[in-house]
């Protein structure tokens, strides 16, 4: 392996990573040489995310954990080892229109994609400066940047990450931490599920991609390897988009 992306010897933590693009990306870091801990609230989900890893020879470890709730995660990731790289990747998506959404709603999304990455932020960054730097990944969207009907307090709270990912950037640069985020296009993992079996959407997605197909989780995992590694070291406050070309085109 090139030693620019060589992640030996770290020790990431992935929220949300029992299935789907945290465990993708968890198993392309491992791939590279790190430690990785998943995070999830579904101990029995976590622990067969756990074994797969294992099973194909990696260091892995489960942290049932939930990231909304300021207690419970500094409880669990204060008992973790030194944490080198942070992905915050915990979400979840409720489609509606805008009317339908509730007040409920909206904190639902607020606590689980903004608070959920700055809780555990807020723990693993102090051992960060402590040790000399470190690597922050926070997972936006396509609509961090534009967009959709039915989705409007997701688009809201992805936005919001994105100017998560800059202001962090901006005050921990220098402390040597790196604070980036990727932004996903259209994946094919279970929580698309609904829209991969909607005929239309399906179409649309494939018309309106340049590369003309969903992406598979697995795409991730090469952006998610050169954000925590060596070769990223100079790399900062920006939102790399993996999808497949849609907002260079109209």
């Amino acid at each position: 392996m090139h030693p620019l992306f060589d992640l030996s010897g770290k020790h990431a933590l992935l929220t949300g990573a029992s299935r789907g693009l945290g465990f993708a990306m968890a198993r392309g870091l491992a791939s590279a040489g790190a430690r990785v801990s998943l995070n999830g609230r579904n101990e029995e989900a976590l622990a067969k995310a756990v074994d797969a890893l294992r099973a194909e020879g990696f260091e892995a470890d489960g942290v049932v954990c939930d990231v909304t709730r300021a207690d419970d995660v500094e409880r669990s990731f204060n008992a973790l080892d030194p944490i080198d790289i942070l992905v915050n990747n915990a979400g979840i998506q409720i489609r509606a229109p805008f009317v339908e959404h509730s007040a409920e709603t909206w904190r639902l999304m607020f606590e689980t994609h903004v608070m959920g990455a700055v809780l555990p932020t807020r723990v693993v960054v102090p051992g960060m400066i402590a040790r000399g730097g470190g690597k922050i990944i926070n997972i936006c969207s396509l609509m961090s940047e534009v967009g959709r009907k039915t989705i409007v307090p997701y688009t809201t709270m992805k936005g919001a990450l994105k100017m998560l990912t800059r202001g962090l950037a901006t005050e921990l640069g220098r402390h040597n931490i790196q604070v980036n985020a990727i932004g996903p296009g259209y994946f094919a993992t279970e929580m698309n599920g609904a829209l991969l079996n909607d005929a239309e959407f399906d179409a649309f997605v494939r018309n309106r991609t340049p590369a003309a197909r969903w992406a598979q989780p697995d795409e991730l995992a090469g952006t998610a390897v050169f954000l925590s590694s060596p070769a990223s070291n100079f790399v900062n406050g920006q939102v790399l988009y993996v999808d497949g070309g849609i907002l260079a085109s109209l």
